[in-house]
């Protein structure tokens, strides 16, 4: 069981600007998209602060963030990186399946990978990172390098907005159809 107290800040440099841009999308009625909570049972509380200074995952999670943009169902994970290479267990089997299903229900699955020792963030369709851990799973590399991303779908900041999606999920749309 993992728990909250090991792995609870993880990520948070990359929730905050995802959560920053998904707010300017509501405001300016874009999307609207929400970050998917995950359900923790409280081991331990500070008695005086009444924070919760450990605790163990209820449920395995889907993904980050799920939401609606334009009229399509979107959701996605997000993924932060410290090094060139991906391991693929850092996604697991369950988010796949998920995220395929999804798919499966006319919405738009994918991932934002934010590479941090390089300040670049990247879409990544589902169908990629799919590509990746069927390879995997074929006995393949256990991870994809940097350089095996496709460097078009790196996200650009703009107006203020550090992860700015909306025109990958616009070409990604293109793409399937």
């Amino acid at each position: 069981m993992a728990t909250w107290k090991k792995h609870g800040l993880r990520g948070s440099t990359l929730e905050d600007l995802i959560n920053h841009t998904i707010a300017r999308y509501r405001e300016n009625g874009l999307a609207l998209v929400q970050k998917v909570p995950t359900p923790i049972t409280p081991v331990n509380i500070d008695a005086k602060t009444r924070h919760i200074t450990l605790a163990y995952f209820d449920q395995k999670s889907t993904v980050d963030y799920i939401g609606v943009v334009q009229g399509v169902p979107v959701c996605f994970d997000a993924k932060e990186i410290h090094v060139d290479t991906f391991t693929l267990q850092n996604v697991h089997e369950h988010q796949i399946e998920f995220m395929n299903d999804f798919e499966n229900q006319s919405g738009v699955a994918f991932f934002i990978l934010y590479y941090a020792h390089r300040n670049e963030f990247y879409y990544m369709p589902f169908r990629d990172m799919k590509f990746f851990w069927d390879r995997a799973k074929d006995g393949g590399r256990k991870s994809f390098t940097y350089g095996e991303l496709d460097k078009t779908r790196k996200i650009d900041t703009q107006n203020s907005l550090n992860v700015h999606f909306l025109p990958h999920l616009q070409k990604d749309l293109l793409e399937s159809d």
